[in-house]
């Protein structure tokens, strides 16, 4: 009324147009905060360093996560935050090429879980491998192993590669988003008050003490993690290392498989990792290895590993010996213990690790960030950290059957694929009752490699494939006819595989594994009225 009035009295014209002005600031300043309440900004702003409390350079709360480690977890999970448009600012020790002789081979399943992330170009363009099943070798047989694929496209398959490469194309895929910052620094400390994680304090490329801030931070700095303890309760276990070599121009027996020799006294792996290269990985039973620099590492590799590969692979092997590029990488296993934290998560192997026998270790990394992902997607933002905290509880029972599944696989193969360090008649039947049960094809083949191949992860079909070898040892010993040694035997084969299993499921948590319905956070709803 006042506006029609206006335009009808000398000066109107001006009144008018300063009104109009004034409304349209009031609606833009409204038109930002509501942009800002959601953290839906897609554009950086570069964060602007300013003192903190205590006089030290703080960068200030321009970002809505922080990660901790740019590996594979880290560097996935950047983009999948960013992508949903998070502001992401990410800290990593060091961005050059990283050099690892693991992760290096990634299972069908986990496949599947980088094209739902929309990261599957990322092992193109580096010489990566189409993997299509496993060989297992036993003295002097052989048996063939293919992935359960025919329900699926025909660009699904395993994928190996050089870890470095595969990481490095993931951290380019994240700066091609505005929204992401990618810095390279060493995280020191996580920066706590009143019990709630507010963001970290790392030291940049310069050397500059610094401090960002964030409402949620996720530490995904792998497996020699320095954080974790804060997050989580862990119980590491070593319970073997591998001597690392690449073989060159070598042709294996199965092209596209992955190749496992169940030698004395425990596996030894090859998987192609380029055109050109094979990458060979000995287990060594306990912490401690031959020494590298003293030459008996190399003669270990010569007189105790090399005669009981394929004749295939022999002269390959031996000349990745005498060049001497010999490296070894501890095998740890530690279970998921978290301490759920307001304002903090752990990822990756900082959060939890399983033997690498299996090559299960980034399908459970990137099953974890599509679980993440869709409970994070419905929140406009990450502020209230109790509520986070409590909501994201559902976090650590929805990843179980995934998680355990693939765990428990890979801790009972490696005890069953190694050999005893005594001699044990009931151990040695259990191994190879599990070479002729894979050996027989069919559902007894294709179960247990669907299981691996993180293709149908259900520890219900674990438990009864695991025990179905057991029974089928049992089976095998009472022919022609028992006896009482035979049935004594059998017990012990029953008896060692419940030894084998058990503890870890226990250790995974039975519960979450086999009933995850029944645990109350798994019906947590997205605090949105907090929000």
């Amino acid at each position: 009324m006042a506006m029609a009035e206006a335009t009808g009295v000398g000066g109107g014209g001006a009144a008018v147009a300063a009104a109009t002005l004034l409304t349209a600031v009031l609606l833009a300043a409204v038109f930002r905060y509501q942009r800002r309440r959601r953290g839906a900004a897609v554009r950086v702003v570069p964060a602007p360093v300013v003192p903190d409390r205590e006089g030290s350079a703080a960068v200030d709360g321009l970002t809505d996560v922080i990660i901790v480690g740019a590996g594979v977890a880290g560097s996935a999970l950047a983009y999948t935050l960013g992508k949903d448009g998070r502001r992401v600012h990410v800290i990593e020790r060091d961005l050059t090429e990283p050099d690892r002789i693991v992760g290096e081979l990634l299972q069908p399943g986990g496949y599947l879980k980088l094209i739902e992330l929309g990261l599957q170009d990322c092992v193109d363009e580096i010489d990566a491998q189409r993997i299509l099943g496993y060989a297992l070798f036993k003295d002097g047989k052989d048996t063939k192993l293919p992935y359960p694929l025919e329900k699926f496209g025909s660009d699904v398959a395993g994928r190996s590669f050089h870890n470095g490469r595969f990481i490095q194309r993931m951290r380019e895929k994240c700066a091609t988003l505005p929204n992401i910052q990618l810095e390279q620094g060493t995280v020191t400390t996580l920066l706590e008050e009143n019990g709630t994680v507010k963001g970290v304090q790392y030291k940049n490329k310069s050397g500059e003490e610094l401090k960002a801030y964030a409402p949620l931070t996720i530490v995904c700095d792998g497996c020699f993690s320095n954080l974790r303890r804060v997050l989580c309760s862990p119980t590491v276990d070593v319970p073997s290392c591998f001597v690392g070599l690449v073989l060159e121009n070598c042709k294996l027996p199965h092209p596209n498989h992955g190749h496992v020799v169940l030698a004395n006294p425990s596996p030894i792996l090859f998987y192609p990792i380029s055109s050109t290269e094979v990458r060979c990985l000995v287990d060594v039973p306990g912490q401690k290895v031959p020494s590298i620099a003293s030459g008996e590492m190399a003669n270990y590799l010569k007189t105790v590993v090399a005669p009981q590969i394929p004749p295939e692979i022999y002269d390959s092997f031996v000349a990745a010996i005498e060049k001497g590029s010999i490296r070894t990488m501890p095998n740890k296993s530690m279970p998921a213990a978290p301490h759920p934290t307001p304002g903090a998560l752990l990822m990756g192997d900082a959060f939890n690790m399983r033997h690498p026998l299996t090559g299960g270790g980034m399908t459970v990394a990137l099953s974890d960030i599509v679980v993440l992902r869709n409970l994070l997607k419905p929140l406009r933002n990450l502020h209230d950290a109790s509520s986070l905290c409590k909501y994201l509880e559902s976090f650590y029972t929805l990843r179980k059957p995934v998680a355990s599944t693939i765990n428990t696989l890979a801790g009972a193969l490696y005890k069953v694929f190694s050999a005893s360090a005594s001699p044990d008649k009931a151990r040695d039947e259990m191994r190879q009752a599990c070479f002729d049960y894979l050996s027989l094809g069919g559902v007894c083949s294709d179960g247990p490699i669907s299981l691996l191949s993180g293709l149908n992860p259900r520890p219900m079909t674990l438990v009864a494939h695991f025990f179905a070898v057991a029974i089928f040892g049992v089976g095998r010993l009472m022919l022609p006819l028992p006896s009482p040694k035979r049935i004594w035997i059998g017990a012990r084969l029953i008896s060692g595989a419940c030894g084998i299993i058990f503890p870890i499921i226990k250790a995974e948590g039975v519960r979450q594994m086999f009933f995850p319905a029944t645990v109350p956070a798994y019906y947590r709803a997205p605090p949105e009225a907090e929000f």
